[in-house]
């Protein structure tokens, strides 16, 4: 048993370092937004429902008036954890805003039971607080005048981009919409894309379907007649340099959600290093402020 444990750990590490390698000159900072970000706010926000999705999420509602006035599509924010069993836990986690309902003044989070941390999320109830700071980051920025777009989500990644799908849905943009996670049962935002009208390609490791090369070959063929304008992804490095093949090929836009361990969210601690080269003396840019979206662009080839 312990050596079935080690086995699953080591392949564990070699995907993520395979897939932080993914983004090896990959990744700039984009030029300035089109429009100013919402200033972010602490906020005890109420838990309004706390439930599973699938077996391996749970989702936040969460009564944050302000956040869910303001938040941009792509947008984070940091959610301090009460404590648990007579354990504190002392920093925030970063959770992107899976959806926004300004009318309602309600958002949801949506994320995994993997550390401490999201364990002794798991057990607050609703009807408790939670301290919530936000929103946070750059978000994702649809092109001026796009009228189609690409969205590429794996697992919790699928959150990041579900602003940008419902910022389509209300600008009239064709929206597609790659769904990626283990199995059928883990993936998240099949009833959110139904509910928004965008139109879903579901894939998974267990029938082979996420695997890099046959969702290339899929989109490839999906998108034969015409590219889309714009590529958003989140999720994985792999899925990262995919879009930025696919829209070397096609001459679109890629835009890249990145995921990071953070202790403020707001660039105080410089703790969230982006996978950007720059010089030795100059601190490169940070995942919490210059992003969490990026460009990705594949890198020149060397002569």
């Amino acid at each position: 048993m312990a050596s079935l444990a080690r086995e699953a750990l080591r392949r564990q590490q070699a995907f993520a370092a395979a897939d932080e390698a993914a983004l090896d000159g990959l990744i700039s900072v984009r030029p300035p937004a089109g429009q100013p970000r919402p200033e972010p706010v602490w906020d005890d926000a109420g838990v309004l429902e706390h439930t599973n999705v699938g077996e391996r999420y749970r989702r936040l509602l969460l009564s944050t008036d302000t956040i869910a006035r303001t938040a941009l599509a792509g947008q984070f924010v940091m959610i301090t954890v009460p404590p648990s069993g007579g354990e504190r836990i002392l920093l925030p986690r970063p959770m992107a805003i899976h959806r926004r309902h300004p009318q309602a003044g309600t958002i949801e989070v949506i994320y995994g039971v993997t550390g401490r941390g999201t364990t002794a999320l798991a057990d607050v109830a609703a009807g408790d607080g939670l301290l919530v700071t936000g929103p946070l980051g750059r978000g994702f920025e649809f092109p001026e005048g796009a009228r189609t777009a690409l969205l590429i989500g794996r697992g919790v990644g699928v959150c990041a981009i579900m602003g940008s799908v419902e910022d389509a849905a209300a600008r009239g943009i064709d929206a597609t919409v790659v769904l990626s996670g283990r199995t059928l049962s883990d993936l998240i935002g099949v009833a959110d894309c139904a509910e928004l009208g965008a139109a879903v390609i579901q894939v998974t490791d267990d029938d082979g379907s996420s695997a890099i090369p046959a969702l290339g070959a899929r989109l490839r063929a999906e998108f034969r007649a015409g590219p889309p304008e714009v590529i958003l992804v989140c999720g994985a490095g792999v899925l990262a340099r995919l879009a930025a093949e696919l829209g070397a090929e096609w001459g679109v836009p890629v835009q890249v959600s990145l995921e990071a361990h953070m202790a403020c969210g707001l660039g105080y601690c410089h703790g969230c290093a982006a996978p950007v080269a720059t010089e030795p003396e100059v601190e490169g840019p940070l995942v919490c402020v210059d992003g969490p979206v990026f460009d990705a662009v594949l890198p020149a080839p060397q002569r």
